[in-house]
């Protein structure tokens, strides 16, 4: 949080600087509450921050509960904030999850258990941002890369486990508010 607000006061006082401020609608459809702030370091580039949390059990089971944050840099090759976009980001976090069915009977072991742990990775990927208007961007993206997982099942608190996890580490579609866009 407080390099959240350091990036928004370090853009507010730099002269005809663009901050953005977005939201991932994917998450919300997890019940996830998320937030994300960019800003323009040049003419192509852009650091920005992301977080994510879930503090909910649902049901009298079902937990996905978590807290992540995702620091990223994203090349821009249109400019800024316009069309398409690699990136380079890393991802640290806490979660709980468990007590339900993933589609395609993906780890069944869900089902009956819950676990707790730690996660921290990095991964690059692509993303393209869509002009709604003169301050709003639709934004898809989606990034792969590794995760260390270190974790417990929280009936066997004293058995830790740790994994190595390769595949997608972010994907996204966001609404994205631009703060002094020239877009007009």
């Amino acid at each position: 949080m407080f390099l959240c607000i350091a990036m928004i006061g370090a853009a507010t006082m730099a002269h005809g600087q663009r901050v953005a401020v977005k939201t991932n609608m994917l998450y919300w459809a997890t019940a996830s509450l998320n937030a994300g702030v960019d800003v323009a370091v040049s003419d192509r580039s852009t650091l920005g921050l992301s977080v994510s949390g879930n503090p909910w059990t649902v049901g009298s089971r079902a937990k996905i509960q978590h807290f992540f944050a995702m620091p990223e840099y994203r090349y821009w090759f249109c400019g800024k904030y316009t069309r398409g976009f690699l990136m380079v980001q890393a991802l640290a976090g806490k979660y709980t999850v468990g007590g339900f069915k993933l589609p395609f009977d993906v780890f069944p072991s869900f089902r009956e258990h819950h676990y707790k742990g730690w996660a921290a990775g990095a991964g690059i990927g692509y993303g393209h941002a869509w002009y709604l208007g003169a301050h709003w961007n639709l934004e898809a993206s989606l990034a792969v890369g590794y995760a260390r997982m270190r974790y417990h099942r929280t009936d066997h608190p004293e058995t830790k486990v740790s994994r190595n996890y390769v595949g997608p580490t972010h994907i996204g579609v966001s609404f994205v508010y631009l703060f002094n866009s020239k877009k007009l």
